[in-house]
């Protein structure tokens, strides 16, 4: 480790606190925001279409990968934890997100739900592991110190190199990037203070997603037979949770192939529940409940007047998301 990492100026030392363990803390969040934070004082990064995760580490022991929800991934992705092995110090917690090498979302769901490291590689998805935040090093939480005190650790502490992969900060005017970023085909931006402290757990303005597409998680609350030639489910019956009730978001009839509409299938029959879920009216043909346990990814182009979604179409499924925490993003 460098020298000079712990050479900071006395009102960060002071900030800094012991860290009793180095396991899992729930990630910070960012906010769905529409305005564009000014230049001054915040810097971008790609957002990413993978899993967030949680790396750990405590002394003498193999790394741990967590998901959003504290579910182990370790088995999923054995070379992230076989990188940071190698890589890492001897003592952590870092944030990032795992990808799939070809940046898409679905290739990742080949491996997302396996829990046999052999199995995992056998799918020929490759993975990488895009790292932009350190939560403690060694005996020491640092979440207290500003956004870019952490960064210019976390390339000090940490060999970066495939699979491992250093979230780079762009700065620039956030307008321009915005369109750069949507010309290029990604998601969006995640907009960062770079004197922002590291809320765990906490939904901050501090961190701002700046999307290109329309896109989020929702909870399945049933399903509908198929038709025609279709095996397994027409299509899914999506909501989300406000004020303590599922609203219902309209049916996400495409964007499925065979394999997935057996998976999706036999995940429902296990959660069937006698009614629906929804605090709505939903009239469907050939409807069917679930209890609401599954969290998806859908895309769509726009909410209608009546709370529907407009073209929607499924993603993936989403087992790092708590349904309980799938709200309608405004």
């Amino acid at each position: 480790m460098p020298d000079d990492v712990w050479d900071l100026p006395p009102e960060q030392q002071r900030a800094l606190r012991r860290a009793e363990d180095a396991g899992f803390r729930a990630p910070m969040l960012a906010t769905l925001s529409k305005d564009h934070p000014p230049g001054a004082g915040w810097v971008f990064e790609r957002k990413l279409d993978g899993v967030r995760v949680i790396a750990t580490r405590e002394r003498g022991q193999q790394p741990r990968l967590w998901s959003r929800n504290q579910k182990s991934m370790d088995a999923s992705y054995p070379e992230i934890v076989e990188a940071l092995d190698a890589a890492g110090p001897s003592r952590f917690v870092l944030d990032g997100e795992i990808t799939a090498v070809d940046g898409t979302f679905s290739s990742l769901q080949a491996r997302m739900h396996l829990t046999n490291p052999d199995r995992a590689r056998a799918t020929g998805v490759e993975v990488e592991a895009h790292l932009f935040d350190l939560l403690v090093l060694d005996d020491v939480d640092v979440t207290r110190l500003p956004q870019s005190t952490r960064h210019r650790i976390l390339d000090a502490v940490v060999s970066f190199g495939a699979p491992l992969h250093r979230s780079p900060a762009l700065e620039g005017d956030p307008n321009d990037l915005l369109e750069e970023a949507c010309a290029d085909g990604w998601e969006g931006l995640i907009a960062k203070r770079s004197d922002a402290t590291y809320g765990v757990g906490a939904r901050s303005r501090d961190w701002l997603k700046l999307k290109c597409v329309r896109d989020q998680e929702f909870v399945i609350g049933g399903w509908t037979d198929p038709s025609g030639s279709r095996r397994g489910l027409g299509a899914l019956l999506v909501g989300y949770w406000a004020s303590g009730q599922l609203r219902y978001a309209g049916k996400v009839g495409t964007g499925y192939d065979a394999a997935t509409l057996t998976m999706l299938r036999d995940k429902l029959d296990a959660l069937a529940a006698d009614r629906t879920p929804f605090v709505d009216s939903v009239r469907e043909p050939g409807q069917h409940w679930v209890h609401p346990e599954l969290v998806c990814e859908v895309g769509f182009s726009e909410w209608t007047g009546d709370g529907r979604l407009r073209h929607p179409r499924y993603q993936g499924l989403r087992e790092d998301k708590d349904p309980a925490d799938v709200v309608r993003e405004q």
